[in-house]
């Protein structure tokens, strides 16, 4: 099995572990932190410490391509963060709304 088989490439900026969900950025950020693979598997018990090994493994002998990969990723989720912040959902909008007013009522009754 070539290492690259443990992966769905799903796009430039979309790589997974093979049968989840789960992205590779899930499993490097953990090791990026400091995390050991047994650490990693107790916080993503659905993959086998092979398929964490196999994603460090590949981060490794790929780390510039990854960490431009990741960088992308960061820039992307700032990005959707800052759009979410500036147009909020109605939910969000009224969320916010039923918040001020609970902690106006709040200042009110001191």
């Amino acid at each position: 099995m070539q290492l690259e088989d443990y992966f769905d490439f799903l796009s430039p900026d979309d790589i997974r572990i093979k049968g989840h969900r789960i992205g590779i950025d899930n499993v490097l950020d953990f090791y990026l932190e400091g995390y050991t693979p047994e650490e990693i598997a107790a916080n993503l018990p659905t993959l086998s410490l092979e398929q964490i090994h196999a994603t460090i493994t590949y981060y490794l002998h790929n780390r510039a391509q990854i960490d431009a990969y990741l960088s992308r990723l960061a820039t992307w989720h700032e990005q959707r963060y800052q759009q979410s912040v500036a147009h909020p959902s109605p939910l969000a909008q009224r969320l916010r709304t039923l918040k001020a007013q609970r902690a106006e009522r709040q200042v009110n009754a001191l």
